[in-house]
């Protein structure tokens, strides 16, 4: 029986990789050719699979090359499954510097009196969240939520994701912005359709995550990633993910 819960979350800031992609594949299919030979596309309700590459990660330390193998241990095989974090920080609602770079996405927040805990940190929250708005079922494709913390109006290369109970976390993107109840509201309300369609119903309340969005996944069939190096031991490993259903 797969587990889509309680699994672990890759540390990407670790790897370092040189390139990365997110993408959603086989949303549709074929269904036949008219009189002039075009396709006709059918699109499929359970919507299309998110994808994620990691590629060119520098690999020297020992640690770096542990954390590699480990990966590899527990992925090898394609019937496990870890939490794979978008790297979207610089095309999110995120709050930008004075020369139009990216704010952190995670703000640290001292304790009441300013004080920090013992090595230096504070309590941390994403700048940019949402909540859901109105229920909705397994395989909605719209999904109504408030956001907060933003920069700027949504836009359609935000990805965010969902916490599901049994699912997991799953990540999605909108593609059209039906409405916006009040686009000069601090927190505005959205409906949006979105790329990839609910894996699991949402409740009232329920929280989207824009910093950082993670997605179950795995890697896909027939891949592997062995133990390599070349001389002073460098690697530069790439890793292919497909979302674990």
């Amino acid at each position: 029986m797969a587990v889509y819960i309680n699994v672990p979350t890759i540390d990407i800031d670790y790897l370092r990789p040189k390139r990365f992609s997110f993408d959603t594949q086989g949303g549709g299919l074929e269904g036949g050719r008219n009189g002039l030979g075009e396709g006709i596309t059918i699109g499929l309700s359970g919507g299309p699979i998110v994808t994620a590459s990691y590629q060119e990660c520098f690999t020297h330390y020992r640690e770096q090359h542990e954390y590699v193998n480990w990966i590899a241990a527990r992925l090898n095989g394609s019937f496990r499954f870890v939490n794979v974090p978008l790297l979207t920080d610089w095309v999110g609602p995120f709050p930008v510097d004075a020369n139009g770079g990216p704010e952190p996405i995670i703000s640290e927040i001292p304790h009441s009196d300013g004080s920090t805990f013992s090595d230096g940190s504070g309590y941390s929250q994403p700048t940019v969240w949402g909540e859901v708005t109105e229920a909705a079922t397994y395989n909605a494709g719209v999904i109504k939520f408030q956001l907060f913390g933003a920069a700027r109006l949504l836009r359609h290369s935000d990805w965010f994701s969902i916490y599901n109970e049994t699912k997991g976390w799953r990540a999605s993107r909108p593609w059209e912005i039906r409405d916006i109840n009040d686009p000069s509201a601090e927190s505005p309300i959205y409906t949006v359709a979105i790329d990839v369609p609910l894996r699991e119903a949402i409740t009232v309340g329920q929280r989207l995550e824009f910093a950082r969005p993670r997605c179950v996944m795995k890697f896909p069939a027939g891949f592997t990633l062995p133990q390599e190096a070349e001389g002073f031991w460098v690697s530069e490993p790439t890793l292919q993910f497909t979302e674990a259903f």
